[in-house]
């Protein structure tokens, strides 16, 4: 018997979920399932430039194991680009990153809030207005109101 899958960490889902070669119609084209994960290590390590290490931490998960995520994410859109296949964003072992970070740029204070709370108005400590996400933190908050009723920032199979 294997070893049951691991939750995988995920800061977002993405905006666009499916992607297609222009001028093919959908009904002429395969289609090839890349998993919210597999988006989530393209994130992370394409996109955002982190080391394997650095995102396998914030996916809460080895670097092994990020490490094969990536390779098979890199496979399926290679495939997707050179053979003309539609891409769809979908599934996978998920789980979201419960909170966020935010950083007063007057007092440097640090605090979190839990994710669909909204962006808070003012800091906790100075009540200042100059509030940002901290850097470690940016890229987590793009979950819809649809995706959160739905209950699909828990796990999707």
């Amino acid at each position: 018997m294997s070893r049951p899958v691991c939750l995988r960490r995920v800061g977002c889902f993405p905006e666009s979920n499916y992607f297609k070669p222009r001028g093919i119609p959908l009904s002429m084209l395969e289609e090839i399932i890349l998993t919210v994960d597999e988006f989530e290590a393209i994130r992370l390590s394409d996109f955002a430039g982190f080391y394997q290490e650095q995102a396998a931490k914030r996916m809460n998960i080895s670097r092994q194991t990020f490490g094969r995520i990536i390779e098979s994410a890199h496979k399926k859109v290679a495939e997707a680009l050179v053979k003309g296949k539609a891409l769809k964003i979908e599934g996978g072992v998920i789980e979201m990153a419960e909170t966020r970070k935010f950083r007063c740029s007057d007092c440097n204070h640090t605090w979190d809030i839990p994710y669909g709370t909204g962006r808070p108005a003012d800091c906790p400590s100075c009540k200042g207005k100059n509030i940002h996400r901290t850097d470690e933190d940016k890229g987590y908050a793009k979950v819809s109101i649809r995706q959160r009723r739905c209950g699909c920032q828990r796990t999707q199979k």
